[in-house]
């Protein structure tokens, strides 16, 4: 694989760049959100990964423009809530988040989870697409889509491209699915939805990447941080990176914020991948990908 560091950048389907590593801030309380994710950008860090539900867009955006960095070289992501699905909830959802963080455009807005049946998934999906024609967010895509999911929604993207119903005929006329986000780690490898993202150019997001620290004493991850004199953390950022992943780890912890950026200096091997690799399905988060309104 192309050899990363801090500032390597993925090509989306968007035609933008977005940041290999993201800096997650769920959970974050919005009274220290502006003091880590200034850490994190003192680290390195230049992907901010918000959302409507985490009530923290506000103290992100202020510590975006309290950086000094210029806000071409900053990345931030934000989501539609999953009670604001449909056409009007998400336009509403949108301009909420402008209000919030006082930015000229957004980076990346995802769906946050496919809730809400078939219409509401597409009104939503129209919304951002309208927003991103108008140049108010750069790129759109999906959070927890099961593969259910991502077909229906690929469905309604050609509905929108084709003439009959009023589209221009072109390819991409009806939005394009530039990221996805799920949970992913060596115990929940979702092949199948990370097959479909592969196939299309979707890049894929990893969230919850260190398992919430509940895999550091596993045999497996301990045998290969020595090896290598890392933290599990560690180990698991980079075996999302080599997996070709955007992994989104959070800390409110200074020195784990840094730590967490310390990936770049070892490589796993394909041994070393094996030694990690698992068959389990264990979500430590919640898991909308099943869901079947």
């Amino acid at each position: 694989m192309a050899k990363l560091d801090i500032n390597s950048k993925y090509k989306m389907l968007s035609g933008y760049d977005i940041p290999v590593l993201g800096y997650g801030v769920y959970q974050t309380p919005a009274e220290v959100a502006e003091d880590v994710v200034l850490h994190a950008f003192k680290t390195g860090y230049r992907h901010v990964d918000s959302a409507r539900v985490y009530r923290n867009e506000g103290p992100c955006s202020e510590a975006m423009k309290k950086s000094g960095i210029p806000r071409s070289e900053i990345f931030f992501t934000s989501k539609v809530p999953p009670r604001s699905m449909g056409y009007e909830e998400t336009k509403a959802s949108i301009e909420s988040s402008f209000k919030q963080t006082g930015l000229d455009y957004i980076d990346l807005y995802l769906i946050h989870a496919p809730y809400g049946g078939r219409t509401a998934r597409c009104g939503t999906w129209r919304a951002l697409v309208e927003a991103q024609r108008s140049g108010k967010i750069r790129s759109i895509g999906v959070s927890n889509y099961g593969v259910h999911h991502l077909d229906e929604l690929e469905a309604y993207i050609r509905e929108l491209e084709a003439p009959e119903n009023g589209g221009s005929g072109e390819k991409g006329s009806g939005g394009q699915i530039s990221v996805g986000q799920w949970e992913l780690h060596p115990w929940l490898q979702r092949k199948d939805i990370v097959e479909w993202c592969e196939k299309r150019g979707v890049v894929c997001e990893a969230y919850c990447p260190l398992v919430r620290g509940t895999k550091f004493e596993e045999e497996g991850l301990k045998k290969v941080a020595g090896k290598y004199g890392k933290t599990g953390a560690q180990v698991l950022i980079r075996w999302s990176l080599q997996k070709g992943f955007v992994p989104l780890p959070k800390s409110v912890t200074h020195s784990r914020i840094e730590e967490n950026t310390q990936v770049y200096d070892f490589e796993l091997t394909d041994e070393d991948m094996k030694v990690l690799d698992t068959e389990e399905y264990s979500p430590c988060s919640w898991d909308p990908t099943t869901s079947r309104d």
